[in-house]
């Protein structure tokens, strides 16, 4: 097939914004009750709400709540597990009002909690005709309050705190006969991946508390996913040394109880449960690379399954069976089934379909950065098989940041990459220092150097980029949503090496971040950066907003009206002092989005204004019906 030779940027693609989002769903939360799989799904065509789905014999969904509702939990403002099926019962988190609500046999949704509580990962004692969750009180004034709950089933608003004293609770996970729960707390400043305490609650034949449990540890440990396996051991991931591995212990009800390591590998376990006494299933990522395993508990020896995973999570087992959500460079998050040895996947949620000739497949790299030290990264060069840049041309790079900031980015298909790479684009996606899926060691290089290892790792990445040839040095745009967009300012701040950037809900004055924000995150910047304000000279000298006249790239801002973790006013600000400065920029709002936004139609505005800006920006024209976004400076509409 011959090539049209044309101007990078200008390739027309049928990669497009509405082909992207207006059929994006996504599942999460998979969970197995009574062999019957269920899990929630995002759908595009619900204008983006959860919906809960089981999924039958023949892998077909069937719906199970509504459309209008959505199975959405905002404890600690991210949530977490929405949703909890026991017998014919079905009970859920529904975002607007933050209730639990129970639907038993097919019946209408009646709430079971009061306003002003919010509620994640339940769990169901049978035994004592209650649930078991974590609860996040917001009646009061100043912080809520978490604590775990039992709510009785029986009678509407009754609930007893098992549990309070922490900051943070979660992840509970019940025994066998019904007589201990495990859980996960933590407190301020932690997060739960700095130091995390494991307990167990002892009942009495009544469901009374008899006592609680903590699992000793030796300095901070980040702890996580406890969980019971049937002959009554209790197991979890932690990362007492460096690396979050399998340990378990054998009499958790017991004290002074030393955990044992399972097994003893350099991988990070993301995923995990218990298939019987001998054997786990985990997902694991070493060097940005995900594997499904079969672990022996007893031997510690481990046995790949299958072929490389971009990600993977979310393990459910039923009686035979075990099922997992997993994504690959070519195929987004879907949920497979594993028997024995042998996978396949079930089902695959709606999605853009993109022909192999228009998909850019990602090359892991690493790159040197810092002093002695390295970085890794996905590099995807423009593909697309109607066009080809000019000769002796290089692509225009965009660099993208992942929020968290101790989160990470993988190789899964990414509609959003491809859309820019199909166009003659090329993208870099970055782990930087402080990334996930390294280690403890390299997770913990991010403390308390926020704004200075980040920007040294994506500027130093770009230009390793340049040297190896791939891209053109002069057009090079930085995007990053939250904390990736923190990221994107302070690199247009305190580098020269980008010549423009998007921030989506980006951080511009970490001083009232520290002030506002919500609980969850309020005292992560003591890690980020210093407890404040008694570094406060270190948050005004980190925070884009005060070095603003550095910032000589144009900016596009896009921000949704409803964010509780970035308030609007981070936006507003830099976009004023920029605009005072006559630098070109553009403050796009979304009016009903929170963190990170859900509305099919918001997304495909966001996304094409991006395309229209970099085009202004780099001189180019995108192939298209592209509105034109308006850069405003000061004196200018």
């Amino acid at each position: 097939m011959s090539h049209t030779t044309a101007a990078y940027g200008t390739w027309e693609s049928p990669i497009t914004a509405a082909s992207i989002f207006e059929v994006s769903d996504n599942v999460s939360y998979l969970t197995v009750e009574n062999n019957q799989l269920y899990f929630v799904e995002s759908k595009a065509s619900a204008n983006g709400k959860n919906v809960l789905f089981k999924l039958n014999e023949s892998n077909t969904a069937i719906q199970l709540t509504s459309s209008k509702v959505s199975v959405r939990s905002r404890v600690h403002e991210y949530g977490g597990r929405p949703y909890l099926v026991t017998g014919e019962d079905i009970y859920y988190s529904e975002f607007t009002d933050q209730k639990i609500y129970r639907i038993s046999q097919n019946g209408t949704p009646q709430a079971i909690t009061s306003p002003g509580l919010r509620y994640m990962e339940c769990i169901a004692d049978q035994k004592n005709n209650r649930l078991i969750c974590v609860r996040e009180d917001h009646r009061g004034i100043g912080e809520p309050i978490n604590t775990l709950v039992a709510i009785n089933v029986h009678e509407a608003n009754k609930e007893t705190i098992l549990f309070e004293g922490t900051d943070f609770v979660s992840a509970p996970h019940l025994s066998p006969n019904g007589k201990s729960v495990a859980f996960v707390t933590w407190l301020h400043p932690n997060m739960p991946w700095d130091d995390t305490q494991l307990r167990v609650i002892n009942f009495s034949e009544e469901g009374l508390i008899e006592c609680v449990v903590e699992v000793p540890q030796d300095g901070n440990v980040s702890i996580k996913h406890p969980h019971y396996s049937k002959n009554g051991m209790l197991y979890f991931i932690a990362d007492y040394e460096d690396w979050w591995t399998l340990y378990r212990i054998e009499n958790p009800s017991e004290k002074q109880k030393k955990p044992q390591k399972v097994l003893d590998k350099k991988i990070e376990i993301n995923s995990y449960s218990i298939e019987n006494d001998d054997y786990a299933i985990i997902a694991y990522s070493e060097q940005g690379s995900v594997h499904i395993a079969r672990v022996n508990l007893v031997t510690g020896e481990m046995i790949n399954i299958g072929d490389v995973f971009s990600s993977a999570d979310s393990i459910s087992v039923a009686s035979d069976t075990v099922y997992f959500r997993a994504s690959t460079p070519s195929s987004g998050n879907a949920i497979y089934k594993l028997t024995d040895n042998n996978y396949e996947k079930i089902y695959q949620p709606n999605g853009p379909e993109i022909e192999k000739s228009f998909l850019s497949l990602p090359q892991s790299v690493k790159f040197p950065t810092g002093i002695d030290e390295i970085a890794y990264g996905f590099y995807y060069p423009p593909q697309n098989s109607n066009f080809t840049g000019a000769k002796d041309t290089s692509p225009p790079l965009i660099v993208k940041v992942h929020g968290g900031p101790v989160s990470a980015t993988d190789s899964s298909l990414n509609p959003g990459i491809q859309f820019w790479t199909s166009r003659g684009f090329a993208v870099f996606d970055v782990n930087h220092r402080g990334s996930t899926g390294y280690g403890r060691t390299f997770r913990k290089k991010l403390y308390p150097n926020w704004g200075i290892v980040d920007v040294e790792d994506v500027s130093n990445g770009v230009k390793w980029l340049a040297s190896e040839g791939f891209i053109d040095a002069d057009k090079v745009a930085i995007r990053g949503g939250s904390a990736g967009g923190y990221t994107t300012l302070a690199a247009l701040a305190f580098q020269n090496v980008f010549k423009a950037g998007t921030s989506y809900y980006g951080i511009s004055d970490l001083g009232i971040l520290a002030r506002d924000t919500h609980k969850f995150e309020s005292r992560y910047l003591d890690q980020l950066i210093g407890p404040y304000p008694e570094m406060k000279s270190v948050y005004d000298r980190r925070s884009p907003i005060n070095s603003v006249e550095n910032i000589t790239a144009p900016l596009l801002l896009l921000q949704g009206l409803d964010d509780k973790v970035v308030p609007p006013n981070q936006s507003e600000l830099i976009f004023n002092a920029l605009k005072d400065n006559s630098i070109d920029t553009a403050y796009i709002t979304f009016e009903g989005e929170g963190h990170g936004f859900r509305q099919p139609a918001n997304n495909i505005k966001a996304l094409n204004s991006e395309l229209s800006f970099y085009g202004q920006v780099f001189g180019f024209v995108p192939a298209g019906n592209i509105e034109e976004v308006q850069l405003t400076r000061c004196g200018s509409e």
